[in-house]
C-alpha cells in the first residue's frame, strides 16, 4: 500500500494520479474532505481506503505488514494562521509521530516542507540538512517555522544515529501552481486567482512594492508547475536509495508580473494589471524573492529540466482551467 496524507489536497491528489497512472499498487488517501468540492480532485481515482487523519495511526498499525511508504503532505499551510498550537500538533507533533513509525517498520517516509523555511533568504535557498545551515533560517509566519521546526528535527536525529525510515525525503515544495488546487480559496496560487479575470478581460490586481528597486509586480517567486514536482517525486520514489532533504521549485525566480502577463495571453488577451496597497499586517513578513537552487537534486542524478513559466501556464489553462472538467 501506499499511504498518502492530504491525498484529496493539490499535490496528494496529483501525486495519487501519477501513480495510479503508473498502476501502483493499492493506494490510501488521508485527509478531509468536508462538505465542499474537493472530494472531486480524488473523483477519477482508484482508492483502496479513504482515511479520516484521527484515525490514521490505528489505520498504520492495522495494516503494517501491507504499508512500504508514506508520503505525508497533509499539513495546515495557511501563512495566514494564528494558532500555532493548532499549527504543531498538525505540521510538528503527526510529522513526527509518522516518522518514528516508518523508521521503526523501515517504511519509507517522504514529507512536506515549505519554501517558507527559508524566510526572507537572508542565509540563501541552498537545501541544505545539516543542524549548523538549519539554525541559519528565520522562518517569518509560524507555518513556515513549524516546518523548518521538522526539518530540525530530522536533522538532529540523523545526526545522532537514530533509527530513520528506510527511505526519507524531506520537500522543499516553492510556490506550486496547477490542476487540482480549487478547493484552496485564498491560497490559490496567484494563477489560478488570476485566470477568471483574465478570461473576462478585467485588470488583475498585484500588490505594489514597498522596496527600493523592485517595481510594483516585480516581487519574484521561483513559480513551479505541480507536474514538475511530481516528476521529481516520482524520481525519488524509484531510487530508494537516496534521502535528504531537497528543493522543488523550477529553479528560476519570475516576477508576479511576469506570472499575470502568461495567464493573460494563456487566454488570448493582452496583460491589465492594477496594483493595490499591500495589508500593512503582511509588508514585514513579506517575502521579495525566493528561487530554489536545485543542484542538491541534480547532483544525485535528476536530471528532467523543469517547465518554463510561459509553458506551464499555458498547459494549465488549455488543459484544466479552460476545459469542461478541470481536474485531473
Amino acid at each position: 500500500m501506499i499511504v498518502i496524507t492530504g491525498g484529496a489536497g493539490f499535490i496528494g491528489s496529483n501525486l495519487a494520479a501519477a501513480l495510479e497512472e503508473r498502476r501502483e499498487r493499492d493506494i490510501v488517501i488521508c485527509d478531509h474532505l468536508g462538505t465542499d468540492d474537493k472530494w472531486r480532485n480524488v473523483g477519477k481515482r482508484e482508492i483502496a481506503f479513504i482515511v479520516p487523519p484521527d484515525q490514521l495511526l490505528d489505520f498504520l498499525d492495522d495494516h503494517a505488514h501491507d504499508i512500504h511508504v508514506v508520503f505525508h503532505f497533509g499539513a495546515i499551510s495557511s501563512t495566514l494562521e494564528t494558532d500555532a498550537d493548532l499549527i504543531i500538533a498538525n505540521n510538528f507533533t503527526l510529522s513526527h509521530q509518522l516518522w518514528t513509525w516508518c523508521a521503526a517498520r523501515g517504511c519509507r517516509f517522504f514529507y512536506a516542507s515549505s519554501a517558507s523555511t527559508y524566510g526572507a533568504g537572508e542565509a540563501g535557498f541552498e537545501d541544505a540538512a545539516s543542524t549548523a545551515a538549519l539554525a541559519k533560517l528565520r522562518p517569518m509566519n509560524a507555518y513556515g517555522w513549524s516546518k523548518h521546526l521538522f526539518d530540525r528535527r530530522v536533522a538532529r536525529l540523523i545526526e545522532r544515529g537514530n533509527p530513520k525510515p528506510g527511505q526519507w525525503v524531506g520537500c522543499k515544495f516553492f510556490n506550486v501552481y496547477g490542476p487540482n488546487e480549487y478547493h484552496k480559496g485564498p491560497l490559490r496560487s496567484v494563477a489560478h486567482q488570476i485566470y477568471p479575470l483574465a478570461k473576462e478581460g478585467k485588470p488583475a490586481r498585484l500588490f505594489r512594492s514597498y522596496r527600493d528597486g523592485i517595481p510594483d509586480g516585480g516581487q519574484q517567486r521561483d513559480f513551479v508547475y505541480v507536474r514538475d514536482c511530481i516528476e521529481m517525486l516520482l524520481w525519488l520514489y524509484d531510487n530508494p536509495e537516496v534521502s535528504g532533504l531537497f528543493n522543488m521549485g523550477s529553479g528560476q525566480a519570475r516576477s508576479f508580473a511576469d506570472l499575470a502577463a502568461a495567464v493573460y495571453r494563456a487566454v488570448g488577451r493582452e496583460p491589465q494589471i492594477q496594483f493595490i496597497e499591500m495589508p500593512p499586517a503582511i509588508r514585514e513578513r513579506y517575502q521579495y524573492f525566493t528561487e530554489a537552487s536545485l543542484k542538491k537534486l541534480q547532483g544525485v542524478g535528476y536530471k528532467q529540466p523543469t517547465t518554463p513559466l510561459e509553458d506551464g501556464i499555458n498547459h494549465y489553462v488549455r488543459t484544466y482551467l479552460g476545459a469542461d472538467d478541470p481536474y485531473r
